[in-house]
């Protein structure tokens, strides 16, 4: 926790969940006491005497301030992490004219019991439609659902389906799951499906899919498969398998081993699909959906007037035809290039009807290598659904998205040849301020104008979110979130026309907004206007300093032109990339504009640099970023070409130009602000996780004078030792070779590879390296394994250079368990405060 005399790794194993917070109280008040010398003896030089006095001073006082500095930003930290985050929301028409019910699902983190917190707030809105305003009224108090796993409202809002799938944590073959029915008043019905039916429902936001029916009698569901048996030893033999109770003298053996889809994935079973009718309480598997098929995000179809048969369209996910013809599962979660498609099969309403249908399973969408997010227009006609056609065919894990439709058949006759339609397609260049392209992961269950044919989403648009409004008739799409704002806007329910979402900014902490379309007030164009109000939570204290710290923050968006253009073949390449500079005022009010604007300049600055490399950064709100704002800091978040919401030219230039093109544009941004005397070229440090780790330990290598530090969550630091044991192999090969590197993958690199690999990486680089290094990673990781990180760190200490490792041991790629991210952050926050000038 000190400065150190001698280069050091300092590996923290945090066992229990005590030591992820600092009690400084109950330890010695010098982390290395033996290092302070109160008696000399007589064989030492009075000079000596001195020296080593004054050495042994300067290491004790050095070990006081540092554990004055953790003890401060531990409550300093603590108080940020105290901020709610708005997850989900729902809204439906009440029995009062213009009235609406709307819940408001938050969660707070509960960093002693390692956990969020969830709660559910409710709310009557009553529209006031003649001066375009609203009145509305909050619940007393918050009701607490920090045992649910999900909550799902019915499309009437009269049902209320609530998931329990029990403690992960605790897993134990005999837990049931839980499925609770709730009216407005009572529970209807209480269901526990035995882990012979099922394991628990898949809740990842990718896989998961729970789909109430028109009728509210049914709801279809993905889990996991069941348990396969184990072979059972006894002392008079072996049996090949047995679910009942353990005999003595007997033991279960381990069995084959089934590959699962990678990080986060890790020991879940095959997503499978299963319907609950809940007025029998029965739990039927949907049959006849083919063992080598993963399924998710599951909907009903409209039923037809002349059947009395009813559909599910789900996604499937099939293991025989691999994007790269390789036999084994690659890594799912993050990664949208992997081949997907839509599917239709009739349901199992009753324990008399058989599910298998005549036609049996049928796929929609044979020309398509990527379908997902299947929706129903309201009035049934059609089905639109997002595809990742050209992150699948390039092999870039996340690209630029098209949405499509279909017509669903009135007649209820389903074939493999209805025609498929390109609503909004891939934009390669968009023109400066245009609409770059569809960056979407998510659709609302219900994301429906009162039209039938107006669907809504949020999308990134350069380094902002942003809410789109698309016509999958025309294939218009217009932004409806206010032009002139610079935050980050998120849906989370329609109703009509009416909206909820949830806007922030660095500077802003989430406000829930209430947005109504008017079609009597037109803009300069004749388009439709959105007015948005605030609808302002109950009232939430938050200490002095954090509202001090917002008050002080200002950002900007710049526009980074790219250097060396004549070398760039696409267009879009050629376009500017962006960077939001984040500012920290931390400073009395006494001062004038001009010493604040010099203090500002002269403020430590944070290089903060994005995963993927197909993400973005935006302009959204960090517990996290906000509290190294609060210590004073100034942060510079580098969208560099490659990221998302650009366009597909610029997103493609990066593959086969990794640690090179990356670099350089980040390094561009760093000039740019250096030149506007927004940073101090003395006073930078840089911080990273994953691609952005990668990132971080290249510049700290290729630039090893531009740095005083670093900070690195699970990096990418050598390519030729993960391509053997990540999740997902083929990224090594696409992002090292380019578009060439998906028909190149194979899971034996050749020696040519490995060097491809080798030179590509951070690690090629790591004799340079001369500013000191904090690595924080999950032991869990099956993405960047632990020991991507821990070889490079090894080196840096065999060169001198000075390293702090903490290995946190039950978490996965994104370090996002709360006791985790807290002390990774309350890290990162003392690190770069040590280093600072």
């Amino acid at each position: 926790m000190m400065a150190l005399i001698l280069p050091e790794v300092n590996v923290h194993l945090n066992h229990s969940r005590r030591s992820s917070l600092y009690r400084f109280r109950s330890r010695s008040r010098y982390p290395f006491p033996s290092l302070c010398i109160r008696k000399t003896t007589s064989i030492y030089s009075s000079m000596e005497v001195a020296a080593v006095r004054t050495i042994t001073e300067k290491t004790c006082n050095s070990g006081v301030v540092i554990e004055e500095e953790y003890d401060h930003q531990t409550r300093l930290l603590q108080e940020f992490y105290e901020i709610p985050s708005i997850e989900k929301a729902w809204i439906s028409r009440s029995s009062i004219k213009n009235g609406l019910q709307a819940m408001i699902s938050l969660s707070q983190l509960n960093l002693p019991a390692n956990k969020k917190r969830k709660f559910v707030l409710s709310a009557h809105i009553l529209e006031e439609m003649n001066n375009n305003s609203i009145d509305y009224n909050w619940s007393p108090f918050p009701i607490d659902h920090t045992g649910a796993t999900l909550v799902v409202p019915s499309p009437s809002g009269l049902n209320l389906l609530v998931v329990r799938n029990g403690d992960h944590d605790i897993k134990e073959a005999s837990t049931p799951v839980q499925l609770e029915i709730w009216g407005p008043a009572q529970m209807r019905k209480e269901i526990f499906v035995p882990p012979s039916i099922h394991g628990p429902l898949f809740t990842d936001g990718w896989f998961e899919g729970i789909s109430w029916n028109s009728d509210e009698t049914c709801i279809a569901y993905v889990a996991e498969d069941p348990a396969a048996t184990q072979p059972v030893f006894t002392s008079s033999g072996y049996r090949p398998g047995t679910s009942g109770e353990k005999e003595p003298g007997s033991w279960k053996g381990q069995g084959d081993w089934l590959e699962d889809w990678g990080e986060t994935y890790s020991g879940k079973r095959r997503p499978t699909l299963f319907v609950l009718n809940i007025k029998s309480g029965t739990v039927q598997a949907v049959e006849g959906i083919p063992n080598h098929l993963s399924v998710g995000q599951v909907v009903w179809a409209p039923q037809s007037s002349t059947s009395f048969s009813q559909y599910l369209v789900f996604v499937g996910w099939s293991t025989d035809a691999s994007n790269f013809q390789t036999p084994r599962k690659l890594g799912m979660k993050y990664c949208y290039n992997r081949p997907c498609a839509l599917y239709v099969l009739r349901a199992p309403l009753s324990n008399k009807e058989s599910s298998k249908d005549t036609a049996g399973i049928l796929k929609l969408t044979e020309n398509f290598s990527s379908a997902f997010l299947p929706r129903f227009s309201p009035d049934g006609e059609l089905l639109v659904f997002l595809s990742a056609n050209t992150a699948v065919n390039t092999g870039a894990h996340c690209a630029t998205n098209s949405l499509h439709s279909l017509h669903w058949p009135s007649s209820g006759i389903i074939h493999s040849k209805i025609e498929i339609k390109d609503v909004v397609p891939v934009v390669m260049c968009p023109r400066e301020d245009f609409f770059p392209g569809l960056y979407c992961t998510d659709i609302l269950p219900h994301p429906w104008l009162s039209d039938g044919h107006t669907l809504l989403l949020s999308s990134i648009w350069g380094s902002m979110q942003v809410l789109l409004a698309i016509n999958v008739l025309s294939g218009t799409v217009s932004k409806i979130s206010p032009q002139d704002s610079n935050s980050s806007w998120n849906i989370l329910a329609v109703q009509d026309n009416i909206v909820l979402a949830v806007s922030s900014s660095p500077a802003e902490l989430p406000n829930l907004k209430y947005g109504h379309l008017s079609r009597v007030h037109m803009d300069d164009h004749g388009k439709d206007t959105w007015s948005w109000l605030n609808l302002s939570l109950p009232s939430m204290d938050f200490s002095e300093k954090v509202n001090g710290t917002l008050s002080s923050i200002d950002f900007k968006i710049f526009k980074i032109p790219v250097a060396e253009q004549e070398m760039i073949s696409t267009e879009g390449a050629r376009q500017p990339f962006e960077a939001i500079f984040v500012s920290s005022k931390c400073f009395g009010n006494d001062e004038s504009q001009e010493e604040t604007t010099m203090k500002e300049a002269c403020n430590p600055l944070i290089v903060v640099l994005h995963g993927g490399p197909h993400s973005t950064s935006l302009t959204s709100f960090s517990r996290a970023y906000t509290f190294l704002s609060s210590l004073g800091f100034n942060l510079l978040h580098v969208n560099y070409r490659g990221s998302l919401g650009f366009g597909e030219e610029a997103l493609q230039s990066l593959p086969g130009n990794i640690g090179r093109q990356d670099v350089a544009d980040v390094l561009n941004t760093i000039d740019l602000v250096i030149g506007k005397k927004l940073a101090n070229p003395t006073n930078i440090a840089v911080l990273g996780g994953s691609h952005g780790g990668f990132l971080t330990t290249h510049l700290i290598g290729q630039a090893p004078d531009r740095f005083v530090a670093a900070s690195v969550r699970n990096p990418v630091c050598n390519l030729s030792s993960m391509v053997a044991t990540t999740d997902i192999p083929d990224w090594c090969y696409v992002e090292t070779y380019g578009k060439d590197g998906k028909g190149a993958y194979t899971e034996a690199p050749t020696t040519e590879d490995l060097n491809a690999f080798y030179y590509a990486s951070p690690i090629s680089h790591v004799s340079k390296v001369k500013v000191p290094v904090l690595f924080l990673l999950g032991a869990k990781d099956l993405r960047v394994p632990v020991s991507n990180g821990l070889q490079y760190a090894r080196a840096l200490k065999e060169n001198g250079v000075e390293v702090k490792v903490i290995i946190f041991p039950n978490d996965v790629h994104v370090i996002d368990r709360p006791q985790s991210d807290f002390e990774s952050f309350l890290n990162i926050g003392v690190w770069f405060k040590r280093f600072f000038k």
